[in-house]
């Protein structure tokens, strides 16, 4: 790695982001001092502030409503958009001009990422964006802020780290990817969130870590984020006398953290004001929960605060008699987040699922079951055996799920010392009734700033300084392969899933196959299947599964493309043999080789349905090896638009 000044972190969150970074040249050993960059931003129509947060939203305002030197920004006198604290404003009393929650749809597989479709429910009037134009909205605010800032050491020129949740799919990571590479900052790496709080603890400690945990040690990690919950488990081990730590598991992917809690004490406020007959439009309910996001942040934030009013705004006084006015308290908060979001649930209780309807509004696909200690408990259960090929390690017998035995928590809405309690409390209760020995809380993590300043001191780390977490890949990585046999009536094509990257394959790493050839279709759409595993660790590259538990293995989005021909004709087989990759970012790259070795096909997780690159406002997206997927011709006995699988068994 290139000498650079600073390691920078950047935490690209749901609700706030975060800009961290180190001075490489003033750290020593373990000795790195952090910084948290203040990032200047409209607080007001015409008004710059400094704040330590970047609030992830991006307000898409009406030509008329602010002046041209309402928005000019220290380095921008023209800026295309209004990101930070007064897009969160406008937003909270216009809320169908209001773009949130970009990061959790980077994560949705039922949209296109590319496709302008936010504000989700906004009238045509309201230009829309997708979600990764707006997280390259608020990646550029950065950028241009820590430019502003040092502009001797521009941001493109420095070790880059951004944060994503663990649970975060190979094509929200490579989207992710994309956003930056969009903005010149192609040396951006990624890293996944529990692990950057837990590197934020470590760096935290002065050194002091070591002394708080010990080997045989497994850290369970809570991120309540603004959007999702991520779960890992790290694992404590000792090598040639020096304490080492292991990613050993990760959760799914729940779409449940601070924006499912700020609509549950909206309708709380709903509630009341309904009570006192004033009825609430859908609109106002919306703007109500931006406002309570406002008041539940500053109720957790200030200890001396009992109750902050929130606001309802309305469209004129012959609607529902003027402004509403409330308040939302912080007994209130406490008691709509415990016991709606951490109940006291038996470690056998799993997240309850509800039969779907036919037709359902477009939105993000939200956890049907907000309670997250059942998440928990499910998470828990499920990696009973996470830890057992460490040396050191074992479940004992009898165990119903693996023990933690220290538990550090993340996200702002821990900032409620009663909601750490809570699931401590509920955590040593399952390892009671499991005859284990109760878990300690781990304390020293700012609740904000963890991920970023974790993500800081990884860039540092990766020179060789420092305590490193073993981690890579969170799942072993599979593709379907299809036999070749006889058509069977009413029976299809046996499919095997063929191991692809084993679980914990290290980033930078590359494995080839077994030298067995396999048909590779090209020139013509094809179909690729991919499937993921966090339960199977022991098969390696090359292990073929024809049967699996229906819990044992999962889905991928499937990635439709034409593979260019490359000299050969449109629908020829090509012998090929196979090589994954995992990318020194993260993403999973795999190759199909030909026979020769002079032509390699490439399929990346870069495209979730097959469309280019979109422009990103004034700056666009670097155009990526781009595999189209176009209808085919109807072929003999074929119908319009049929995909063939990509491959096959060559017997």
């Amino acid at each position: 790695m290139s000498e650079t000044r600073f390691s920078v972190g950047i935490d690209l969150g749901t609700t706030n982001s975060v800009v961290a970074y180190v001075d490489l040249s003033g750290c020593d050993g373990e000795n790195a001092p952090l910084e948290v960059l203040d990032i200047p931003q409209l607080t007001a129509p015409g008004t710059v502030g400094d704040k330590k947060q970047l609030p992830s939203f991006m307000y898409q305002a009406h030509e008329a409503e602010l002046a041209p030197g309402d928005v000019v920004l220290p380095w921008d006198e023209h800026p295309e958009t209004i990101t930070g604290d007064l897009a969160r404003q406008l937003g909270s009393k216009t809320p169908i001009r209001l773009v949130a929650s970009a990061k959790s749809w980077l994560c949705h597989s039922g949209v296109d990422c590319r496709a302008p479709i936010l504000p989700i429910q906004s009238p045509e009037e309201v230009q829309r964006v997708s979600p990764l134009q707006a997280s390259i909205a608020y990646l550029r605010h950065m950028r241009d802020a820590w430019n502003a800032r040092h502009p001797e050491y521009p941001l493109s020129e420095q070790d880059l780290t951004i944060t994503v949740p663990a649970s975060f799919d190979p094509a929200a990571r490579e989207l992710t990817v994309e956003a930056a590479h969009a903005l010149g900052l192609r040396q951006a790496i990624l890293l996944e969130e529990p692990q950057s709080a837990l590197y934020s603890w470590i760096q935290s400690s002065g050194g002091g870590w070591r002394e708080q945990v010990r080997p045989g040690d497994i850290i369970l990690v809570v991120d309540v984020g603004g959007g999702t919950t991520d779960l890992s488990l790290i694992a404590v081990t000792e090598a040639e006398g020096n304490l080492e730590l292991n990613r050993v598991a990760i959760g799914d992917h729940i779409l449940l953290g601070g924006d499912n809690m700020d609509l549950a004490l909206a309708y709380g406020l709903k509630l009341k004001l309904e009570g006192e007959g004033r009825k609430l439009e859908a609109w106002q309910v919306q703007a109500l929960m931006h406002g309570c996001r406002d008041a539940k942040e500053s109720l957790l934030s200030d200890p001396d605060l009992s109750e902050v009013a929130v606001v309802v705004p309305s469209r004129g006084s012959s609607l529902i008699g003027g402004t509403l006015r409330t308040a939302l308290t912080k007994d209130e908060v406490n008691r709509t987040l415990i016991e709606g979001f951490f109940p006291k649930v038996s470690i056998a209780d799993k997240p309850l699922v509800q039969a779907r309807t036919g037709l359902t509004t477009i939105g993000l696909p939200y956890a049907k079951d907000a309670r997250i200690t059942c998440h928990l408990a499910g998470f828990l259960s499920k990696q009973v055996n996470a830890a057992n090929e460490l040396e050191g390690f074992s479940s004992p017998d009898g165990a119903r799920f693996i023990h933690p035995t220290a538990l550090l928590l993340n996200g702002g809405v821990f900032k409620s010392e009663a909601l750490g309690r809570r699931l401590l409390e509920v955590l040593n209760g399952w390892l009671q009734a499991d005859g284990a020995p109760e878990a300690r809380m781990l304390h020293g993590a700012d609740l904000d700033l963890a991920v970023a300043r974790g993500a800081a001191y990884y860039g540092y780390v990766r020179k060789g300084r420092g305590v490193r977490i073993r981690g890579g890949t969170a799942a072993a990585y599979y593709v379907g392969v299809e036999s070749a046999m006889p058509a069977v009536p009413g029976f299809p094509a046996p499919l095997q899933a063929l191991c692809i990257a084993p679980f914990g394959m290290e980033e930078g790493t590359e494995a080839e196959l077994p030298p067995e050839e396999f048909g590779l279709v090209v020139g013509e759409p094809v179909r690729f299947r991919f499937f993921a595993s966090t339960l199977r660790r022991e098969d390696l590259v090359g292990t073929r599964m024809e049967d699996w538990g229906e819990d044992e293995i999962d889905e991928l989005d499937e990635i439709e493309v034409t593979l260019p021909v490359e000299g050969h004709q449109p629908g020829e087989v090509v012998p090929v043999r196979l090589a994954a990759k995992v990318t020194e970012v993260g993403t999973l790259q795999l190759e199909a080789v030909a026979r020769d070795g002079q032509q390699r096909w490439k399929v990346e997780f870069e495209v979730r349905q097959g469309e280019k690159p979109a422009e990103a406002f004034d700056e666009a997206v670097p155009e990526a090896p781009y595999l189209g997927t176009a209808d085919p011709e109807p072929e003999a006995g074929g119908e319009p638009g049929e995909r063939k699988p990509f491959w096959s068994f060559n017997k």
